[in-house]
């Protein structure tokens, strides 16, 4: 990891759980992050913590919707003008509503698409731009992606969020595809979780806590600090190699 020393990353969906694990990781390793959440007064909070245990990173907090395209646009404008531009890009933001596919709510679908898939698209396509503009051969995309975008699971709650996560599967090897095209040595990287204990069953489940905590109780499940070893250990390997998807379970997890 050195050589990404005083380089600048952008972790998506920072306030808690896995993205806030990959900040504190990335910043353990002497990066600039910045961190973007709606909720950016849990990654002000994180970033004071990193500032009080001496990292040599830092973690810079920005508000931002995922679902607005202009405050996007307008992050990245930031990032620019403040840090010169993104090194590395961590499309970790993700949600799912428990809309089935038969009885969903149209709106449920949209925001799954437009946070799951198309903020992801746009973040993903202004990094490049900012890596294409200042001539950076090195740097690396990676999306947080999940099991659920490699097979489909027997329950309702989840197979429309399953189809954007399959859709991130496409997306990432679209990438790498394209990025070779473009010759240049700039990576993309899925990383594929099963079970983690985090938020996310919980807001999963909002009207029904005690599923989501028989969820997690079922099992010793992964942890948000796993993923982050696993980011970390994609962006370390050399820069010839070329790790595209990453794929992690519990191990007592069956599917």
């Amino acid at each position: 990891m050195d050589r990404w020393k005083g380089r600048v990353a952008l972790v998506t969906g920072a306030s808690v759980g896995i993205g806030a694990a990959i900040c504190k990781a990335l910043v353990q390793h002497g990066m600039k992050v910045v961190g973007c959440a709606r909720n950016v007064e849990k990654i002000e909070k994180l970033a004071a913590e990193c500032q009080s245990a001496g990292h040599s990173g830092t973690l810079v907090p920005y508000k931002c919707d995922l679902s607005n395209e202009e405050e996007i646009l307008s992050m990245f404008s930031a990032i620019k003008t403040l840090h010169q531009g993104v090194d590395v890009c961590i499309n970790n933001a993700g949600l799912a509503h428990s809309e089935s596919l038969l009885n969903g709510k149209t709106d449920g679908w949209r925001t799954m698409i437009d946070v799951n898939v198309i903020a992801l698209s746009i973040c993903t396509r202004e990094a490049y731009q900012s890596m294409k503009e200042r001539k950076v051969d090195d740097g690396h995309i990676i999306n947080i992606n999940s099991m659920s975008g490699h097979r489909v699971v027997f329950s309702a709650d989840t197979h429309f969020y399953s189809a954007t996560k399959y859709a991130v599967t496409a997306l990432t090897e679209g990438l790498r595809q394209e990025l070779r095209e473009a010759k240049t040595h700039i990576r993309a990287t899925c990383i594929s979780p099963g079970m983690v204990e985090t938020e996310f069953a919980f807001r999963l489940h909002s009207l029904h806590p005690e599923k989501a905590a028989a969820t997690y109780n079922s099992m010793k499940c992964l942890e948000a600090i796993d993923i982050a070893s696993a980011v970390t250990y994609v962006l370390g390997t050399p820069p010839h190699v070329h790790i595209g998807d990453v794929q992690m379970r519990p191990v007592e997890q069956v599917s």
